[in-house]
C-alpha cells in the first residue's frame, strides 16, 4: 500500500517529494455516464489528482436520507479516478459554497431557528456528525493507504471568511479521525492573516485560494505555516456567472503564466475548475452582498474543459505549462464531433394554473392557511409555489399590496390577468392592484438560496405576510408545485387535446409547452437556444436541464448526450412569462453571453 504524508517542504508519496497537480470536477455537476470521459481528459492534460466537493443537500434532501445512487455515487466516482491512475482530494464541507444552492447545507437543517450554521451549536453539530460519518463510510476504504485514490481530506471550507469557532473545527477533526480518515487533513482560506488564522487549527495543513500574485500569496501562507508544502488549493483559472451580468473569462496567456508561477516554485495546485459542468435542475445558488444575484445554470467557469467536455485553448496552454514540471501523456483528446443544429415545433398544451387546479393534479396538493406561509413553513425547498386568496374590497378603487420582502420573484395576477412582477434583485416589495376585489394569485419562484456569507439559510417565499393598504391579507390557498411532475402533466394534456383552449393566447405564461424532435443517432453536446423564450425551466426526456432567462448572459442550455437518444425525444418547457417563439432551436455550440470589455 502507498503512503501520502506531509514533509518539511513537500508532500511525500512513499517518502518521495510529490507535487500535486489537481483539478476540480464535481461529480454532482456532471452526468454520471460522462464521468469517465472527463477524468480521462484530465489525465491527458497532465493532472495526477482530481478534487471534488461533496454536496450535503444533494445527498440528504430530507433528514435521515443519504442517497448514493446515479449521479450521487461518490464511491463509483472515486473508483473511476483510481482506474484512470489518479489520486483524489475530497472536500466534504459540510459547507462548500461552490455557487451551489445554500452552499450545500440542507434547507431542512436551517429551518430550526435554534441551529447556528458553521458553529459548535449542539443541534448543528449533531446533524453534521451524522452527515460526515455517512461520507467517511464511503471515503475511508478508498484512502491511499488502503489501496484507494484519496490522498487529502479538507476540513470545512474557507471558514476564516465566515467565523472563528475553534471548538467547531476541532469537532470536525475529531469526527473525521474517529471515522477512520488517516490521510493528511487540510484547510483552505484566502491568504490574508485574519482568514488564515481564523480558519485553521494546529495539526491541519493550510492551503490558499487565489488566482494571481502567487509570490505574495505564498509568502503570506508561509508566514502562517513555516514548514510543509505550499499549495494553491483553489487556483481561480475562471469564474462563475450570475443572471443579469456579463460572461466571465480569464485570458489564456495570463492564467497560464499564473500557473507557471505556482509550479515553478514547487507549489502544488488544484484548478478551480478543471471541468465546471452544469447546475442541472434547481441546484444553482446565489450571492447577496447588498444585491441578490442568482447564479446561472451553466457552470462552464471558463475552465480548461468546457461545459460539453471539450478541451479549450486553455486546456492545451495549461498542458504545455505542466509538461515543464511533470510527465504529460503523449496522447491528446480526440477532436469533438460537431453536434447537429436543428429546430422543432413546440405547442402550448396547458396553462400552469389550470394544471394546478385540476382534480388530482400531480403538481401538488393545495392546503388552507390563515397567514401567508413561507416556502420553509411548507417544507418546500426549491422551485415554485402558488398562493391564492379572495379579496372582498372595492371593485372601483385601487390598492397597494405589500410584503416585508420577496424572495425571490413573484408574478401577481388578479382574476387571472397579470398585474406585474416583484423582483428581489430590484428590491421590490409592493405593487398597485387595479382594484381590491377578486381572486388574487401570486406565483413565487425561489431562484436559488444564498451560498456565501451570513444570509445562508434564510427563508424563501413571501416574507412577513401580505398587507393591502396596510391591512393584513389572510385566508390563503397554497400549492407548493412539484416541478418533477411537469413532464407527466404535459404528456397527459397533449394526449387529451386540452391544448385547443390555448390557441388564442397560448404563448402567454405561465404555460406548459411540449414538443418532439428526432435524432438519427445518439448525439453528445447539443445546446438548446432559449433566446426566443422569457423565463422558465426545460426538460428533455424528463431530465430537468435547469433554468433559462432572457436576462442573460447565458442563452443556451447544455443537453448531455445520455439525456437524449436515437429516435423520438421529448422536450417540455414551463414558461413563466412569454414564449415568444413556439419552437425549440438546438445549436452545435454554446452561447454563454458577451464578456466584459
Amino acid at each position: 500500500m502507498s503512503e501520502f504524508t506531509i514533509g518539511e517542504t513537500d508532500f511525500l508519496l512513499d517518502g518521495r517529494a510529490h507535487q500535486v497537480i489537481s483539478g476540480a470536477m464535481h461529480y454532482f455537476r456532471v452526468h454520471p455516464e460522462q464521468w469517465a470521459d472527463r477524468l480521462h481528459k484530465a489525465r491527458l492534460m497532465g493532472l495526477n489528482t482530481i478534487e471534488t466537493y461533496v454536496a450535503w443537500n444533494a445527498h440528504s434532501p430530507r433528514r435521515g436520507e443519504f442517497a448514493t445512487d446515479g449521479g450521487l455515487d461518490l464511491a463509483r466516482f472515486l473508483e473511476l479516478v483510481a482506474a484512470e491512475g489518479m489520486h483524489a482530494i475530497v472536500r466534504p464541507g459540510p459547507y462548500i459554497c461552490a455557487e451551489w444552492d445554500n452552499g450545500g447545507l440542507p434547507a431542512w437543517l436551517l429551518r430550526d431557528p435554534e441551529v447556528r450554521p458553521r458553529s459548535s451549536e449542539p443541534r448543528y453539530l449533531e446533524a453534521v456528525t451524522e452527515y460526515l460519518q455517512q461520507v467517511y463510510a464511503i471515503v475511508a476504504p478508498l484512502q491511499i493507504d488502503r489501496g484507494g485514490p484519496v490522498v487529502l481530506v479538507q476540513i470545512e471550507n474557507e471558514y476564516g471568511a465566515y467565523g472563528s469557532d475553534k471548538d467547531y473545527l476541532a469537532h470536525l477533526v475529531q469526527v473525521t479521525r474517529d471515522a477512520g480518515i488517516t490521510v493528511p487533513l487540510t484547510t483552505i482560506d484566502q491568504p490574508t492573516p485574519e482568514m488564515l488564522s481564523d480558519g485553521s487549527l494546529p495539526g491541519l495543513h493550510l492551503t490558499a485560494s487565489f488566482g494571481s500574485r502567487t509570490a505574495e500569496r505564498f509568502a503570506t501562507l508561509r508566514e502562517h505555516q513555516p514548514t510543509g508544502p505550499l499549495m494553491c488549493a483553489e487556483f481561480w483559472n475562471g469564474w462563475f456567472d450570475s443572471w443579469g451580468t456579463h460572461h466571465h473569462t480569464n485570458t489564456v496567456e495570463q492564467t497560464a503564466a499564473d500557473l507557471d508561477a505556482i509550479l515553478s516554485v514547487g507549489g502544488s495546485v488544484n484548478f478551480y475548475m478543471f471541468h465546471g459542468g452544469t447546475n442541472f435542475g434547481l441546484t444553482s445558488g446565489a450571492n447577496d452582498k447588498g444585491m441578490y444575484q442568482p447564479i446561472v445554470t451553466s457552470y462552464d467557469y471558463d475552465a480548461p474543459l468546457d461545459e460539453a467536455g471539450h478541451p479549450t485553448d486553455k486546456y492545451f496552454a495549461f498542458r504545455d505549462v505542466i509538461a515543464k514540471y511533470a510527465p504529460v501523456p503523449a496522447e491528446v483528446p480526440d477532436a469533438a464531433a460537431e453536434a447537429p443544429a436543428f429546430e422543432a415545433p413546440l405547442r402550448p398544451v396547458v396553462a400552469l394554473f389550470d394544471a394546478v387546479a385540476a382534480a388530482g393534479s400531480p403538481l401538488g396538493t393545495t392546503s388552507a392557511h390563515g397567514d401567508l406561509p413561507t416556502f420553509d413553513d411548507l417544507e418546500h425547498d426549491r422551485g415554485l409555489a402558488l398562493f391564492t386568496t379572495t379579496l372582498t374590497g372595492d371593485a372601483a378603487g385601487s390598492g397597494i399590496l405589500g410584503f416585508e420582502e420577496v424572495r425571490d420573484r413573484a408574478w401577481v395576477f388578479l382574476d387571472g390577468s397579470p398585474v406585474g412582477v416583484l423582483a428581489r434583485d430590484s428590491h421590490e416589495n409592493a405593487i398597485r392592484l387595479p382594484r381590491t376585489e377578486g381572486e388574487l394569485s401570486i406565483l413565487v419562484e425561489d431562484q436559488g438560496r444564498v451560498n456565501y456569507g451570513q444570509r445562508i439559510g434564510e427563508a424563501k417565499g413571501l416574507i412577513g405576510g401580505a398587507r393591502l393598504d396596510g391591512a393584513p391579507v389572510l385566508d390563503w390557498a397554497v400549492t407548493p408545485i412539484d416541478l418533477d411532475a411537469v413532464p407527466e402533466v404535459a404528456a397527459v394534456a397533449a394526449a387529451s387535446g386540452a391544448a385547443a383552449s390555448l390557441a388564442a393566447s397560448g404563448t402567454a405564461g405561465p404555460v406548459i409547452a411540449r414538443g418532439e424532435f428526432t435524432l438519427d443517432a445518439d448525439v453528445d453536446g447539443l445546446f438548446l437556444d432559449t433566446a426566443g423564450w422569457g423565463k422558465g425551466f426545460v426538460w428533455v426526456n424528463g431530465f430537468l436541464l435547469g433554468r433559462y432567462w432572457r436576462r442573460g448572459p447565458q442563452r443556451t442550455l447544455f443537453v448531455p448526450g445520455p439525456a437524449v437518444h436515437a429516435g423520438v425525444n421529448e422536450i417540455v418547457v414551463l414558461e413563466l412569462e412569454v414564449l415568444a417563439e413556439a419552437r425549440a432551436v438546438f445549436l452545435a455550440g454554446p452561447e454563454l453571453g458577451h464578456t466584459e470589455v
